[in-house]
């Protein structure tokens, strides 16, 4: 069974960093390539960053490019984004995803 579980939401000030982490497991880790995805509320879910399988390419919208370092622990089968300089407009539900599952998601909160 496939299991994606995100972790390391909050509340933080604008400015300041998060770390989440999804932790995996039921698949094998080297072979699929990463997402984080964002829903905010009355917006549709849309992608963040990615990270490949095999050579490890990353992938940033726009809009966290720069400020987002998604990587990943394949010792751990965890895969981990690093976001810095959180906006307000940062705010909302962050999922992982491989191939055709979801993870249960992570509150992101950041107050201006």
């Amino acid at each position: 069974e496939v299991q994606l579980q995100a972790s390391g939401g909050g509340l933080v000030q604008a400015g300041g960093s998060l770390r989440l982490a999804c932790a995996t497991s039921g698949f094998s880790f080297d072979d699929f390539g990463i997402g984080w995805f964002r829903q905010a509320p009355g917006k549709e879910r849309e992608g963040v960053s990615y990270i490949g399988s095999s050579d490890g390419s990353t992938y940033y919208a726009n809009a966290v490019k720069g400020r987002f370092t998604i990587s990943k622990d394949t010792a751990k089968n965890t895969v981990f984004l690093q976001m810095n300089s959180l906006k307000p407009e940062d705010t909302a539900v962050y999922y992982c995803h491989v191939a055709f599952f979801w993870g249960q998601g992570t509150q992101v909160t950041v107050s201006s």
